[in-house]
């Protein structure tokens, strides 16, 4: 038996949220909030928080600085059983990245310091440790600039040890999308983009268009479409499943938290219909908090809004 249901490696940060600033920001003044929250943050680490809240097995390889940030993201992990015990120190006195969320009403701004993201390298890894596994998950692809160069070969190495592999590339904040992804996807049994980095990766102005390239290169694509709710296709089959209405407190992590719902399924042998409806509520649940972490903190809510949507964790 596995140690583990799946592992994971990239960084952990903390998001910094502010809620209630005007929808325009001019510069040289100062503009109040109505409220603020320091989370975990990181689409790693809230993937790999949020599959353990949901009673999987996980480990996960960071990269940690030596700051009260780091602190906190450890100890927000390790309290839901994250398995951090190949986690490397830093030992160049790089800091903690942190996110700045400016929650407008109707839309947000994402400030982002990296700091010890873009240093995680392919020889911090424990390959031992991340392939004694069922599944590995990547997210954050673009912004891991030390390790970019190197997942070709993590991949290829992870799948010579019998993993499954899902990818998550996220944004690309340096706008290249650039075509060594190819190499990467070929490698990758599971994609998880948002609608508009699957456009962006494809450099396809539609959906359809940008399905049908990724398609060439990856078994199963499932992508993520906020409250319109999500598809999974295959070469053969496209499967659609609505969204959860929801109350939303805010959405920051939700395609993270759908990440983990969907996997916990996939992890299972689900069917891509059952994965999709719960990769779906767990994003939905997400949105009830502050954050992507914080309403799986709460484990008997959790169930309690699983079982009512007639899903029970197992």
């Amino acid at each position: 038996m596995k140690r583990f249901d799946v592992t994971l490696a990239g960084e952990f940060n903390l998001d910094l949220l502010l809620y209630g600033l005007p929808e325009e920001l001019p510069v040289e003044r100062e503009l109040l909030a109505e409220r603020a929250a320091m989370v975990l943050g990181g689409s790693p680490a809230i993937t790999a928080h949020n599959l353990a809240a949901l009673g999987n097995r996980v480990g996960f390889i960071s990269l940690a600085a030596k700051d009260a940030f780091a602190a906190q993201c450890i100890q927000e992990l390790e309290a839901v059983g994250v398995d951090l015990s190949r986690t490397v120190t830093a030992t160049d006195g790089a800091a903690s990245g942190l996110t700045v969320l400016l929650q407008h009403a109707q839309r947000r701004r994402m400030l982002t310091y990296p700091g010890t993201t873009t240093q995680l390298r392919f020889n911090h890894l424990d390959l031992d440790y991340l392939t004694s596994a069922q599944h590995f998950h990547l997210s954050s692809y673009f912004l891991q600039t030390s390790l970019k160069i190197d997942v070709p070969r993590l991949f290829a190495l992870l799948k010579e040890a019998g993993l499954t592999i899902s990818l998550d590339t996220n944004d690309d904040p340096y706008e290249s999308w650039d075509s060594s992804i190819t190499e990467v996807l070929s490698h990758t049994d599971v994609l998880l983009p948002n609608e508009q980095e699957a456009c962006k990766l494809a450099h396809a102005t539609n959906l359809d268009d940008a399905i049908a390239w990724i398609l060439q290169y990856v078994p199963l694509v499932v992508v993520k479409r906020g409250a319109v709710g999500a598809i999974a296709c295959t070469r053969q089959n496209r499967i659609a499943a609505s969204a959860v209405p929801m109350q939303v407190t805010d959405a920051v992590g939700a395609g993270d938290s759908f990440n983990a719902g969907f996997l916990h399924g996939y992890l299972r042998g689900w069917s891509i219909e059952q994965c999709l409806h719960y990769g779906n509520l767990a994003g939905a649940y997400s949105t009830t908090a502050i954050g992507g972490v914080a309403a799986f903190q709460d484990r008997k809510a959790m169930q309690q809004f699983l079982a009512d949507h007639s899903l029970q964790v197992k």
